[in-house]
């Protein structure tokens, strides 16, 4: 089924955390994410069957770092095409044949001028490139996420609108203050959604950097202010160090499903986890929300 029919007849739940899990399985600070689609992508193989087996629709491929300016950064470059290649390859191998891939973009590690160094052609460059590899090996959809500021997220869809006709998710980062939810550039929900979907985005909406009792209420804003599909992934509380410098999640998976039935019902069509979900986060939800 046409992964848009899908979301209109059924709604549609993604995959949770990668990188959090990584970090569980080993992952160092300063060693990128993406380079375990070639040093293990057994795990990685394993993590995407975790999440299809406890129910999720889509599998977000390991990509999300993987352009060549931010692998350049983590001194990973020269397997620039082979990580973004086998992120999906790997991302594929646990997909049945009502499942989907994503792929994952996000941001470069520096902001766009005139706040950083990246100019909006590099930057549409570098989402590009990255963008055509993906395109190649056969993702089902696009998902740009945890942007926080709109241009960079605009520019990302125009790179990949040149390179692709597959349906584009973004979803951005927002923090909650005593006016009210904006981003760390100033964006406020409203507008961001407004303007993505004015230009050919298929769905918006907001992942990270909020827990999911938090998420209910943007999630509320959001689907008032546009018509287009509504995606929601939010952490799992905020993370907490522990006594061997690993993060903490403290939102129990009973707390988190309840959260997102309450995300559903407020009409959003698309949701999932991000940092601190796990497989059994899905498989709750799944349960709570997609069974009952």
């Amino acid at each position: 089924m046409d992964i848009l029919e899908k979301i209109r007849r059924h709604g549609l739940l993604l995959d949770g955390g990668m990188g959090s899990i990584l970090i569980g399985h080993g992952l160092a600070g300063n060693e990128a994410a993406e380079s375990w689609n070639i040093r293990h992508p057994e795990i990685i193989r394993q993590i995407h069957a975790d999440y299809i087996a406890a129910g999720a629709d889509v599998v977000t491929a390991n990509t999300y770092g993987a352009s060549l300016y931010k692998l350049e950064k983590m001194g990973v470059n020269k397997d620039f095409e082979r990580i973004n290649t086998e992120g999906v390859r790997l991302a594929r191998t646990a997909c049945g044949r009502d499942q989907y891939v994503a792929g994952d973009m996000g941001a470069m590690g520096d902001m766009l001028a005139p706040a950083g160094p990246v100019s909006f052609e590099e930057m549409k460059d570098n989402f590009s490139n990255q963008a055509r590899i993906l395109e190649e090996e056969g993702v089902d959809l696009f998902l740009i996420e945890t942007i926080f500021d709109l241009n960079a997220g605009l520019c990302a869809v125009q790179a990949i609108q040149s390179v692709s006709d597959k349906p584009i998710f973004c979803s951005m980062t927002f923090k909650e203050t005593p006016k009210g939810f904006f981003t760390i550039f100033g964006n406020t929900p409203e507008h961001s959604m407004k303007t993505l979907a004015d230009n050919g985005v298929a769905a918006v909406g907001a992942n990270c950097s909020l827990d999911s009792t938090d998420m209910v209420r943007l999630a509320a804003q959001i689907r008032k202010c546009v018509d287009i599909p509504v995606l929601m992934q939010p952490n799992a509380g905020m993370p907490q160090p522990t006594a061997d410098n690993q993060a903490f999640y403290p939102e129990t998976d009973d707390l988190f499903a309840g959260n997102m039935k309450k995300i559903r019902e407020l009409g959003v069509e698309i949701i999932g986890g991000c940092c601190g979900t796990t497989p059994e986060t899905i498989r709750k939800m799944h349960q709570r929300i997609f069974r009952e």
